[in-house]
């Protein structure tokens, strides 16, 4: 890996991001920590940016000469507001763009799939991160992760649909890789864990590391829009609940050996990221 430049890791208080910038920062890499109020990052200067604030985009990218992009949550047309900063990136001298995407939406598809499509064109150096479903969904603040620890239950409209589970962690190892190797990957790389597991295997699984009995939930897909629609726009509610509806005719019922093939080591399984997340207290 290069130690040269400093890299500007937008989102730097989120999943991926908070671990891609300790990552970065540990290994000796100058990392500015973007985030709304400027959070402090072991290791990273913390800087103010907002998506929605454009005030707050060039002291961002002063001195940056590549990026960490996670989209703004829960807009459902981020390109809007996306496609403007990194054309400003460009011309303030960013010239590698690691973008965190998804498994289900492919270049040129809806919400960051039109800024995949885009990033080519930008960047001579480029990566689209496109990870499964987060393990730590089922350990965070998540939904799921709330349903569980409020009710034992996690309710889906995935029916026995199975999904290749990845964990933040790998995400963020491959993402380090992506920001520093000497060669950028220049390439969309679809990352999952080393088995893909249907949403009752998962409840099994925290039932017997926790002790706690959890029971999967079959959902409609309507009925989950609706249970979904009050917590988020309607819209962006639809388009989750469209993803539930993908996993269960198939869509995600894959492994790759991405994050073995750019770190060196297997991708974790969900029980080894379950039982090291509840040592660590989540």
């Amino acid at each position: 890996m290069t130690t040269t430049g400093t890299t500007l890791v937008i989102g730097a208080t989120g999943t991926t991001g908070s671990r891609t910038a300790a990552r970065l920062a540990a290994a000796g890499h100058r990392v500015k920590a973007a985030s709304r109020h400027a959070t402090p990052v072991p290791g990273a200067e913390p800087v103010r940016f907002d998506w929605y604030e454009p005030a707050t985009h060039e002291a961002a990218l002063d001195g940056a000469d590549r990026v960490y992009l996670i989209p703004p949550p829960g807009d459902p047309d981020p390109a809007a507001i996306m496609l403007p900063l990194l054309g400003q990136a460009r011309t303030a001298g960013v010239h590698r763009a690691v973008l965190l995407s998804s498994s289900a939406i492919p270049a040129g598809g809806p919400a960051v799939g039109m800024v995949h499509q885009a990033l080519p064109g930008l960047f001579e150096q480029w990566a689209v991160l496109r990870p499964s479903w987060f393990m730590q969904n089922f350990t965070g603040t998540h939904t799921h992760a709330l349903s569980i620890r409020e009710d034992g239950t996690l309710w889906t409209a995935t029916g026995s649909g199975r999904v290749g589970f990845v964990d933040a962690e790998d995400i963020a190892a491959v993402a380090m890789h992506a920001l520093t190797d000497e060669q950028a990957p220049n390439t969309d790389l679809v990352l999952t864990g080393p088995e893909a597991l249907g949403y009752d295997d998962i409840a099994a699984i925290v039932t017997e590391v926790t002790g706690r009995p959890v029971a999967h939930r079959r959902l409609s897909y309507k009925q989950l829009r609706d249970r979904l629609a009050a917590l988020m726009p309607l819209e962006f509610a639809a388009m989750l609940a469209g993803m539930d509806r993908a996993i269960a005719e198939g869509a995600e019922d894959r492994v790759t050996d991405t994050v073995q093939r750019l770190t060196g080591r297997p991708a974790r399984t969900f029980r080894a990221v379950l039982e090291r997340e509840m040592r660590c207290g989540s």
